[in-house]
């Protein structure tokens, strides 16, 4: 179904057509998510905001990110990601160019918040793949795509600050960020306009009900339940740093009211769980039909390790490195920028050799190592030479984005149609993840940080004992009732 023209990136035909478009609107979600980071400094002249304020744009960047991957994962399996990718383009571009008008710190906040929503493009593109590759070649495609696409945040920062000096002026950085936007719009139409859901005669596999993800066993309801509970623990600690007692920007009765929401808005979610799965409690599905929900918590896990690491460690990078070895800013921001880069060769890394070695044997090496790079890292101090600390620092990164490259490689292998749902969940895991170490590192020393990570690296390790290989075939149904089975193997 997939196409077996094998895989040669460098051609634009075929599965590989949908491949490249598919990391660059990655690419594209991505440079648009970030481009304000680069120019902070003039934003926060031209707006007349504090540090405090600064830090606060970058929290509500994020914020909306977590429920953003879960909602827009159901909309993939249900409306398909040709039609998703492109709306959430072209609508998330409104955003931005709010963001480039704004003239007060409330007008860039609101925008900031609801540019979060294009963070969760990255799960349309894993179903988009997943659709078009086989098992044997999945891990480097989901790396590939990935990879590429992810350093689209790499890309703003080193682009933007020169296309913003070239409008030049103290409003440079607004035509830079308003160019995002035309740049947002015109790849939701290009996108549109030149893919497909599935190869020609592919048949694209939904879910039965959209509103909560299906399980297929009493524990693995139970199961769901939980590992959602997280995901609402780092909104209410998003709510916390933007209440009194964090950035100040909202009152104690707002934040609150935050957490009451948040309380009620989980007991709607467990009531829908409840009529999506409540057939599970009157009779068995039958084996065919079956998937482990332990397999998505456990790469919900790993995923909270990796990619929630990488956005927390490329934060504050620069800053370790100027501090410890009493760095200028600049020289210590371009030697924490090949952290970032290595994303392009190690993701899909992680993915190639998922493909060869195996799913779990994969990740348990590579959480392995990340744990040891982790605890290297925390050894940094300024006795070691510069070149060491920046050798660990990319011996680190090459674990962090490879094990990404390895989650997502068996994403797409547990349960086909819902995938979307599935990637939701994981890519949500891992902004829940960079919530968290990046609560810890406002609370501890550099070493600390790291060691936390590590030793959350081990906790994933762990849990990767309970996984299980995928192997054989996966059982989806068609419309008219007939059985499909897709390899994964």
């Amino acid at each position: 179904m997939q196409g077996n023209t094998g895989f040669n990136l460098l051609s634009f035909r075929g599965k590989m057509k949908i491949l490249h478009l598919s990391w660059m609107v990655f690419f594209i979600s991505f440079f648009v998510w970030f481009n304000h980071a680069p120019m902070l400094g003039a934003i926060a002249s031209s707006l007349g905001i504090s540090m405090a304020q600064v830090k606060t744009l970058l929290i509500l960047n994020v914020a909306l990110t977590i429920p953003a991957r879960v909602i827009v994962g159901m909309f993939t399996d249900k409306f398909g990601p040709r039609i998703v990718y492109s709306a959430l383009l072209m609508v998330c571009s409104i955003p931005c160019f709010m963001f480039a008008f704004a003239s007060t710190f409330e007008q860039a906040a609101i925008a900031r918040f609801f540019m979060g929503f294009i963070g969760a493009g990255f799960v349309v593109g894993i179903r988009m793949v997943s659709e078009w590759f086989p098992a044997n070649e999945l891990g480097i495609a989901e790396g590939v795509y990935g990879g590429w696409g992810n350093f689209g945040s790499a890309a703003a920062a080193m682009l933007l600050p020169v296309i913003a000096v070239l409008f030049g002026g103290d409003d440079g950085w607004r035509y830079a960020i308003g160019l995002t936007g035309l740049l947002s719009i015109a790849f939701g139409l290009i996108w549109y306009f030149n893919v497909t859901d599935t190869p020609k005669g592919g048949t694209y596999f939904k879910p039965k009900q959209i509103g909560a993800m299906e399980v297929t066993s009493k524990g693995d309801f139970f199961l769901l339940l939980i590992m959602k509970i997280p995901m609402y623990g780092a909104l209410a600690l998003l709510a916390w740093k933007l209440s009194e007692n964090g950035a100040g920007l909202i009152s104690s009765s707002v934040e609150i009211g935050i957490y009451v929401a948040l309380v009620l808005l989980y007991c709607y979610e467990v009531y829908k769980t409840i009529v999506v799965n409540g057939h599970i409690f009157k009779q068995d599905v039958p084996e065919s039909h079956r998937y482990e929900f332990k397999q998505v918590a456990v790469l919900n896990i790993l995923y909270f390790t990796t990619f929630g690491s990488e956005l927390a460690v490329i934060s504050m990078l620069p800053l370790f490195f100027s501090e410890v070895f009493s760095l200028d800013m600049v020289y210590a921001g371009l030697l924490a920028s090949a952290y970032a880069f290595m994303n392009l060769a190690s993701r899909p890394g992680g993915g190639w050799i998922s493909d060869r070695l195996g799913r779990r044997i994969t990740l348990i090496v590579l959480t392995a190592g990340l744990a040891v790079g982790y605890f290297v890292m925390g050894l940094v101090d300024q006795s070691w030479p510069l070149w060491l600390a920046v050798a660990a620092a990319m011996a680190c990164s090459f674990f962090v984005q490879a094990g990404e490259g390895a989650v997502f490689a068996a994403v797409p292998l547990i349960k086909r149609r819902l995938t979307g749902q599935i990637a939701g969940m994981t890519g949500a895991y891992g902004n829940v993840g960079a919530v968290v170490y990046l609560t810890v590192l406002s609370i501890v020393e550099y070493q600390t940080f790291f060691f936390t990570i590590a030793i959350s690296a081990l906790v994933g390790l762990i849990a990767l004992f309970f996984m299980t290989e995928p192997k054989g075939h996966m059982t989806e149904v068609n419309e008219d009732g007939t059985v499909e089975l897709i390899s994964v193997t």
